[in-house]
């Protein structure tokens, strides 16, 4: 079009670091088990619990996903019996605000629904 100048005329681009975020906690299970460890440290069944609809396999793999990824913990207690807690490090515990304002979004924005349990 005339009269535009030329910085209109660049392609669009995505934000690489957004991408990279949506395509990590938009992975099914990962934003639900980070908000529920936002509660505090949790066992695996108490997060199996928590989050409902969640095999044992796919919830072992989210957890090791989210440790891998430095914004999950598992910390070992040799026991007897053998305990294992997942809690959330500093990376994980700064999603707090941004998880916070998706909620918020949600509840204001998208039609209500029950919880994937």
């Amino acid at each position: 079009m005339p009269g535009k100048s030329e910085a209109e005329h660049q392609p669009r681009v995505c934000d690489a670091a957004l991408a990279r975020a949506f395509s990590f906690l938009g992975k099914r299970w990962n934003g639900v088990i980070l908000a529920t460890l936002l509660g505090g440290p949790a066992g695996f069944a108490e997060l199996k619990r928590a989050v409902g609809k969640i095999s044992d396999s796919v919830l072992s793999d989210r957890l090791t996903e989210l440790a891998g990824a430095g914004l999950v913990t598992r910390t070992v207690d040799a026991g007897p019996p053998i305990a294992v807690e997942y809690e959330l490090t500093a990376s994980g515990q700064a999603l707090l605000p941004a998880l916070s304002e998706l909620t918020t979004w949600a509840a204001e924005n998208l039609p209500p629904e029950s919880c994937p349990n």
